[in-house]
């Protein structure tokens, strides 16, 4: 028996990393999870890695969380599956290094749209599946509360993260609803690496990162996901509104 055997989960931003991480976890834990990415090739891989572990319970649905008219047919076929919906895992998101004197207007719209627009509207429009007892978890950062020069964009981003996960928290109360912010620190997933302008020195600024930690190292995509299983699960059920912070200490020591 898993912890999630017969619950509708959806995971957007699945392709890679902490999404693809998470989406695999629920499904091996019993969840019939819908996973989204913006590129086929990527999400046809992804399907088939959480096939190979958990079966059938897998649909990859191609989409844009930005784009209102790809979040209309993402849950169209979340609709059609008939079930309804117990979990939304809103991680799609992205965003990079910008000096603040070099900042540009695509460069704001970019990142909002895809991080706090993209949330919003994914978790506004999934409310009609909800099923009651329904848990949201919100992809949150640790850039939200870092002083972290040249990033303050993403960084806003995931400060207005942490506060749609207490107001809506909130909101859905009544319903039974829970939403919970899920924290990372520096996770060694592909995202991660690719801020890094140069190739060649992956390896030296993500070990410079990794030192930072009070841990000495950085996390692993599966290490969040056991906390966004946690969150999801009933092993949570009485918290809302809340966070938790999985980054080796670096927000807490």
């Amino acid at each position: 028996m898993g912890q999630l055997d017969n619950k509708v989960a959806l995971v957007t931003g699945a392709t890679s990393g902490i999404g693809l991480a998470a989406a695999r976890r629920l499904a091996t834990e019993g969840a019939h999870v819908f996973i989204t990415g913006r590129r086929k090739p990527e999400l046809d891989a992804a399907v088939a890695e959480i096939a190979a572990v958990a079966g059938d319970r897998v649909t990859g649905v191609t989409g844009d969380v930005a784009n209102l008219d790809d979040l209309d047919a993402l849950y169209g076929s979340i609709a059609q599956f008939g079930r309804g919906l117990d979990i939304v895992y809103a991680n799609a998101g992205g965003g990079g290094f910008v000096p603040l004197e070099a900042i540009t207007p695509d460069d704001f719209d970019r990142t909002f749209g895809i991080n706090v627009r993209g949330t919003l509207f994914t978790v506004q429009k999934a409310l009609p599946l909800l099923n009651e007892g329904a848990a949201i978890v919100l992809a949150g950062s640790t850039a939200a509360t870092d002083g972290t020069p040249a990033f303050s964009v993403y960084s806003a981003t995931k400060a207005a993260i942490r506060s749609f996960g207490r107001t809506w928290a909130a909101e859905l109360a009544p319903r039974g609803i829970r939403v919970n912010t899920v924290i990372p620190g520096s996770t060694n997933t592909p995202g991660l690496a690719g801020l890094v302008p140069d190739p060649e020195q992956v390896g030296a600024v993500l070990g410079a990162m990794a030192a930072g930690v009070p841990l000495g190292r950085l996390g692993e995509p599966d290490e969040i996901a056991n906390a966004v299983l946690f969150l999801a699960s009933d092993q949570s059920s009485f918290m809302t509104g809340g966070e938790i912070f999985v980054d080796g200490g670096s927000s807490q020591i």
